[in-house]
């Protein structure tokens, strides 16, 4: 039987952010100014014209499920790679830490910024249409975030974890993603997330705080072409 998070960019746009869905039956988007995700119900050739259809010449979109990923026709593949993910099934450690702050508008440009220089996934200045973020600022500068993303019934993605290197070894990243966690559980939803099957590090944090496998994920980057 197949999971609501097997297909997760599908199973969000068809549920919980349907309001911001471009698409039809066969084949969803996000818009391009919040996040490049993409998904398709199914692999039929007129699922894949529809997702086809969602794309500009020369704009990439990121896919991102359970099953292998089918490239559409008249595009490239520019990043295949593995992912992880992850999920807590009970609430975890509840953290407090008056550093902690949530992040709005007036953060985008410094939250765009931070994620550019660490690459946590893709990231836009409007990252908080998907959900809230909060943030840890050290001598005046945005030193570590971490935020919701993706939402189907009952779960929430955490995402966006990551902390700037001049901050490094300080555990706001660990504090973090506990502090957003808590936020997922106290909202009645389960908190889950994606790291690249590579990032041995992130792994081993998540797991340190109570997050479990619950499966492989594949990962591409289509460009459609001009």
């Amino acid at each position: 039987m197949t999971h609501l998070l097997d297909n997760p960019v599908w199973s969000a746009l068809a549920t919980s952010h349907a309001a911001l869905a471009q698409g039809g039956l066969a084949a969803k988007r996000y818009p391009g100014s919040i996040i490049p995700f993409a998904a398709t119900a199914e692999d039929s050739e007129d699922a894949l014209h529809a997702l086809a259809t969602l794309a500009s010449p020369g704009e990439t979109l990121f896919l991102l499920r359970a099953a292998p990923i089918v490239t559409p026709p008249g595009f490239t593949t520019t990043i295949a790679a593995p992912g992880v993910q992850m999920i807590a099934d009970v609430p975890l450690e509840r953290v407090a830490d008056e550093r902690i702050v949530s992040l709005g508008e007036a953060d985008a440009e410094e939250m765009l910024a931070l994620a550019t220089l660490t690459k946590p996934g893709p990231f836009s200045l409007r990252a908080l249409d998907l959900g809230g973020f909060w943030g840890i600022r050290l001598n005046g500068r945005l030193a570590a975030m971490a935020g919701q993303r993706m939402r189907q019934p009952g779960y929430t993605e955490l995402s966006g974890v990551c902390t700037h290197p001049d901050f490094r070894g300080e555990g706001l990243a660990r504090l973090l993603s506990l502090y957003v966690a808590s936020q997922i559980f106290d909202r009645g939803d389960r908190p889950y997330l994606h790291a690249w099957a590579t990032n041995t590090p992130a792994i081993s944090l998540y797991e340190a705080i109570g997050f479990k496998l619950r499966t492989g994920i594949h990962v591409a980057a289509i460009e459609r072409k001009g």
